[in-house]
């Protein structure tokens, strides 16, 4: 640019010369004529480049660059030079373009490229496949029109991503693809699918051996504890010295039957995904239910209380399940409270949702055992576990009823201090009706 500006001057200069020149040889007409065509003479110079530099930008090839004179010399340098490097910049794209297509072609998992308006950009040989796309004819058109299935449409109308959702394959029978998108950039999405019908069977296998196995199994642990009650009640039957070992026989099939039953309702609700069709159920009523019942598994050892709950209020939802969840925690506050500790139930509201809560001042539990908690099985002590006759799987339990109502757990808890559980359903279950007063008599 410094270079440009001096040849500028130097040119100015020359010009301003030759014309003073003519005026002292000649006159100022003809200095003035001089000056005129001089000018003239440089603005058809430049015209001619521009020209010459229009032409090259409709076909931008290096070995076709004008070489220029005068200033137009440096202007095509320079223009040459940002050329190359252009060039060698999108050389540099287009092969980490490719190493990455190659990359994505080679990757198990179908990948597909959509824009901020949800259209095709791009696709792997492995989506064309199970979503039945062709990269030639689909690219620019709207994932909607060619992925049909209702549920994808919701999802991806919901823009909440967080979690992948199944879908059965409607090119291969009898396949479950598993797809998520994860969004990107300035609105752009990668649409990922996977096919997990192998992980769908074994998990079909797993929850039908548990069912089959469970249920196969009822049967003698009632004969078997039956048999162990009845001798243990005849008198005579049992000598004094084996009653505690017969005892002890009895606990450990309860316990088992505990365990069986359980079992049998975890395969149940993992089988039937959708919940049964909603009822109308009394608040109030169900939560003095499951007041009378911690008191009595309680036996008078613990302090039990349970908030007023405003009347009117019900919850749509499957009596039988809401009741099992809601009873499965105040049961384990129970249990892993200890004599004389205090265990407090409560219902209320929290912005967009139905909270209920129940408060206990038990052994408590450390943060790095909270996130696991719902998993099946799972224990924090294990022979704490067996003290309480707990089966591991209760909190599993809890957990797929309120996926199936739409809610979900919390779980707050300190060693040594207590714990808070709370059920979080959306209010969209909640329905209020007027309470009617009892008239006085006249």
């Amino acid at each position: 640019m410094q270079d440009i500006r001096w040849k500028a001057l130097w040119l100015g200069l020359a010009t301003v010369f030759i014309c003073l020149v003519t005026w002292v040889a000649t006159d100022a007409i003809t200095a003035l004529l001089t000056f005129s065509a001089m000018v003239l003479l440089y603005l058809i110079s430049h015209l001619y480049w521009l020209h010459q530099l229009l032409k090259w930008f409709r076909k931008p090839e290096l070995n076709t660059m004008p070489v220029g004179s005068g200033i137009w010399e440096d202007v095509f340098s320079a223009i040459y030079y940002e050329k190359r490097r252009n060039n060698r910049s999108q050389a540099q794209i287009s092969s980490a373009l490719d190493r990455f297509r190659h990359a994505a072609s080679a990757l198990p998992d179908g990948v597909v490229l959509l824009n901020g308006n949800d259209l095709i950009e791009w696709c792997n040989p492995t989506a064309e496949h199970q979503l039945g796309l062709s990269m030639r004819q689909d690219a620019g058109q709207p994932i909607s029109y060619l992925v049909r299935p209702i549920d994808f449409i919701q999802y991806l109308q919901a823009q909440n991503y967080s979690e992948p959702i199944k879908l059965k394959s409607w090119r291969t029978t009898g396949a479950t693809l598993e797809i998520q998108l994860v969004p990107f950039g300035a609105n752009q999405k990668l649409l990922i699918s996977r096919d997990i019908s192998q992980m769908e069977k074994l998990e079909t296998m797993r929850r039908d051996f548990i069912a089959n196995v469970s249920h196969e199994l009822r049967t003698p642990l009632t004969v078997v504890g039956g048999f162990l009650e009845t001798l243990t009640d005849m008198e005579g039957a049992v000598p004094e010295s084996t009653r505690g070992y017969f005892a002890m026989m009895q606990e450990q099939t309860g316990r088992m039957r505990r365990l069986i039953e359980d079992l049998l309702t975890l395969s149940q609700l993992e089988n039937s995904p959708e919940a049964p069709q909603d009822s109308e159920i009394d608040l109030s009523t169900l939560l003095n239910m499951l007041l009378h019942e911690g008191i009595s598994l309680s036996q008078g050892k613990h302090d039990i209380s349970l908030a007023p709950v405003e009347p009117g209020l019900f919850i749509k939802g499957a009596t039988e399940e809401l009741h099992s969840a809601l009873g499965n925690l105040v049961s384990n506050a129970v249990r892993y409270t200890p004599a004389g500790g205090t265990i407090k139930l409560r219902l209320f509201l929290r912005g967009t949702d139905v909270l209920f809560s129940v408060q206990d001042t038990g052994i408590g539990i450390e943060q790095q055992h909270i996130d696991r908690l719902t998993e099946r099985f799972y224990r924090v002590d294990r022979s704490r576990s067996r003290e309480t006759g707990g089966t591991g799987l209760g909190l599993s339990i809890v957990k797929h009823i309120l996926t199936r109502h739409q809610g979900h757990l919390e779980i707050e808890s300190e060693a040594g201090k207590g714990s808070t559980f709370t059920v979080v359903l959306p209010q969209s279950r909640l329905i209020r009706k007027p309470v009617t007063q009892p008239t006085a008599a006249a």
